[in-house]
């Protein structure tokens, strides 16, 4: 059977996006046996977005092979079995230095390099290359029609149907329907002048998910149908839900798979929804609650720490209990002080991050969650912060820092490793993707994973000084994950204390609904544990 493409472009969008809906319906069909692998083509001209404001672009997601990506990716990978690599998201910046390259070595034998058909043919290639050894590609265009910035991706996927046959293409379009109130009616104008723009450039939608808050009434979908050139049944809801994770369930129910799979002549088995409707169950009808803090300085767009609240809800499930996230500002403790901020938090967890912008915040919340004995999760910078926090206040060296924040600190406790300092480009020394890792016996991080030996992500490029190892580890501090050579600290413990604990690596990346990070899963339980001991004191 020839290789299968649904390419997904977007309208007006709502608050969910062309990802979830894409990895929703690669749910649906890795569930009916089919092999679903995703691509994403951003049209920014960036590179990749590693250099790019988390307010600006959300947060960087990290696969295995070290890839930084859209967070799209996480999406895929947490609903679906495939796992995203580099071959899984372009840019344009990543196309045109491709195409540049080439002809830099004559491969185009002196032709005028142009958009078409330079561009789109290298658009293309990459389109076919990601479906080798799967059924199906879902192939996300970003942005929204009508942008310049799409305009070769959208005419690449054009010229897809004419080269591997219509019959294996599907064109997916998720558009806003909009509900006014105060007129008690959905307007479809946008819908259709969306359409409209994909139909200029040559693109007829097989099928439109028509995001809204409530389900679209039969009179609205024929309406639709009439105007976007589209039957009836392909004019599918894609309504608001109380978790993303039944978003699969609604459009099984809406019956999209079953209109992808009659499009593209494929012939499956019926899905089993049970793990879904499971996972649903647990988030929906939680048996406890607990509060977690989360002290950053990108807390106004939760976009930025996106896996991470994936990950806190996954660990709840595990403990069958609702995780609420407090955001709070690192620069607002600078600011204003510790004050009330962590009254009712049963954790407080400090994530990753870049620059110096807030760090004296983050250090006083993880000093407040060590003396007052809260439980404590630190990830990567996070780790960083609570062991120059700990340098500070229980070693005696009260100048310590990382040589990031300040060159000239006399007691660089987080630093570039020697061989990295030789390094001048800034991205030569970043530790990206999957980096295995020692777990020492007897402690928190051999306790979540039951395993002496462990694989993580990593982003990062500072690291835990070993001339200060043997002065930490003196006043209570263990390192209870070392890399394989042991030079390298991986996690760091403080073993005094209900539960401290911060990893060098980004565990939230690996976390699935169906299997939630270990770190994380022990995390939500010690909160638990100081949600119950506060409720039962005297």
């Amino acid at each position: 059977m020839k290789p299968k493409f649904i390419f997904v472009t977007g309208g007006v969008l709502s608050s969910l996006g062309k990802g979830i809906a894409s990895a929703s319906m690669g749910t649906l069909l890795e569930l009916r046996g089919i092999r679903v692998t995703f691509m994403k083509f951003d049209p920014y001209i960036n590179v990749d977005p590693g250099t790019m404001n988390p307010f600006q672009h959300g947060e960087v997601f990290v696969t295995e092979d070290g890839a930084e990506t859209d967070l799209d990716m996480g999406h895929y990978e947490r609903y679906a079995h495939t796992m995203m690599g580099k071959k899984n998201n372009y840019t344009t910046g990543q196309i045109y230095d491709a195409v540049i390259a080439k002809e830099r070595q004559g491969e185009y034998l002196g032709a005028t390099v142009q958009v078409i058909p330079h561009i789109t043919d290298e658009i293309k290639d990459k389109a076919m290359k990601v479906v080798e050894g799967y059924d199906v590609a879902i192939i996300e265009i970003g942005g929204t029609v009508g942008d310049i910035e799409s305009l070769p991706f959208l005419e690449a996927i054009r010229q897809m149907r004419s080269d591997v046959g219509a019959e294996n293409v599907l064109y997916v379009h998720l558009t806003l329907v909009p509900y006014l109130k105060t007129s008690g009616e959905f307007k479809s104008k946008p819908t259709q002048h969306s359409v409209k723009e994909l139909r200029e450039i040559g693109i007829q939608p097989d099928i439109l998910l028509c995001r809204t808050e409530s389900e679209l009434t039969q009179e609205v979908k024929k309406k639709i149908s009439l105007f976007c050139n589209v039957t009836e049944d392909a004019v599918i809801t894609l309504r608001t839900v109380e978790t993303v994770y039944e978003v699969p369930l609604t459009l099984h129910q809406e019956r999209l798979d079953e209109k992808i799979v009659e499009r593209l002549n494929m012939w499956t088995a019926a899905p089993r929804l049970d793990r879904w409707e499971e996972i649903v169950r647990q988030i929906k009808t939680p048996q406890l609650n607990v509060t977690i803090a989360m002290v950053g300085k990108y807390v106004h767009l939760t976009e930025s720490y996106k896996s991470l609240n994936e990950a806190l809800i996954h660990g709840g499930m595990k403990n069958q209990t609702r995780v609420t996230i407090r955001y709070i500002d690192s620069e607002e403790i600078e600011r204003s002080g510790i004050g009330n901020l962590f009254e009712g938090v049963d954790g407080l967890l400090v994530p990753g991050g870049f620059g110096v912008r807030g760090i004296e915040g983050k250090i006083q919340a993880i000093e407040y969650a060590r003396t007052r004995r809260l439980p404590f999760f630190g990830i990567c910078l996070g780790m960083q912060l609570a062991v120059t926090e700990f340098a500070r206040n229980v070693c005696g060296l009260s100048e310590a820092n990382s040589a990031e924040f300040n060159n000239s600190t006399p007691h660089p406790v987080i630093d570039l490793m020697p061989e990295q300092k030789k390094i001048t480009s800034k991205g030569g020394t970043m530790r990206l993707g999957a980096y295995p890792c020692r777990v020492v016996e007897e402690t928190w991080a051999y306790e979540a994973y039951g395993s002496a030996e462990i694989s993580e992500r990593h982003r990062h490029r500072y690291e835990v000084n070993n001339d200060y190892r043997e002065a930490l580890e003196s006043k209570g501090m263990i390192f209870s994950g070392l890399s394989p050579n042991g030079l390298l600290v991986e996690i760091a413990e403080i073993p005094d204390h209900p539960w401290f604990l911060g990893c060098q690596f980004h565990p939230e990346f690996k976390s699935r609904p169906w299997a939630p990070a270990p770190l994380f899963n022990r995390f939500i339980r010690a909160a638990l544990e100081a949600h119950r001991s506060v409720e039962e004191a005297p």
